[in-house]
């Protein structure tokens, strides 16, 4: 097994480190904390207690994984995770907090990319390759699907759901939900049109695309899916509306019109 592991670098009792490891100067990884193989954790990193984190993550100087929650209430002695997929990359300052309920989890799943100062609060759950700009946080219990973008400094109220392949303009709050597909801005936020680029990115074309595009129309006339198409993609459009919303949707103020 190999390991390379700063002289500087303080490991705690009960500490499982996978194999081709690197742990770089003046890093903590406090006890109960799994790190899979070919993770790097860069220098002044810290990972805290209760942290399981797959393979190939990278953890750049001043990130801190695993803090315990900002909640006034939280008790020290609650035993909740943080839960790391694969194949992540953690820019520097970037901070993700363990959950509030006993044996709970916040959960952050592969392929994701957070730059700095970025923030995942606790009890959330991060699909898998999203990407966090610069700044942006979000509030305890938000749910975030599969490849999200979410621009620089846009923060999310607790309790919001922001659905697969949507894209948050830089800046943006959210105070409520996030429609799967959508490009979501303005001031007050608005659901605008489909996120057209990124779509097109993961291969969603064609008459696909143009399912989600006839959806969007008849979404914002409050008309039913029903006669659509049925794609992957308008199943899981389905799926996720028939969640009871915390937070409630934001409005349109146009749609696409490909």
């Amino acid at each position: 097994m190999s390991q390379t592991i700063h002289p500087t670098a303080v490991i705690e009792d009960n500490v499982i480190l996978g194999k081709n490891i690197i742990i770089e100067a003046f890093a903590v990884i406090k006890s109960n904390v799994k790190i899979g193989d070919d993770c790097k954790i860069r220098t002044h990193a810290v990972i805290e207690s209760f942290v399981e984190m797959g393979q190939g993550n990278e953890a750049h100087p001043h990130v801190v994984l695993g803090a315990v929650p900002q909640d006034t209430s939280f008790d020290a002695d609650t035993i909740s995770w943080l839960i790391i997929g694969d194949n992540n990359n953690f820019r520097e300052g970037f901070t993700a907090h363990r959950a509030t309920i006993e044996n709970g989890k916040t959960i952050i799943g592969s392929n994701c990319y957070f730059m700095n100062n970025s923030h995942v609060a606790h009890d959330c759950k991060v699909g898998d390759k999203t990407i966090f700009a610069n700044n942006v946080a979000i509030g305890g219990f938000v749910e975030v699907g599969d490849h999200v973008f979410m621009g620089g400094a846009a923060i999310v109220h607790q309790f919001c759901r922001i659905g697969s392949y949507a894209i948050v303009q830089g800046t943006t709050g959210l105070n409520k939900d996030v429609i799967p597909f959508m490009l979501i801005a303005g001031y007050p936020a608005k659901h605008y049109r489909l996120n057209t680029i990124g779509l097109k990115r993961a291969g969603i074309k064609g008459d696909d695309y143009k399912v989600l595009s006839s959806a969007f129309r008849l979404l914002k006339n409050k008309q039913s899916l029903a006669e659509l198409n049925e794609t992957k993609e308008l199943r899981y459009l389905k799926e996720w509306l028939a969640v009871k919303s915390k937070r409630g949707v934001h409005g349109f103020i146009s749609v696409d019109k490909h």
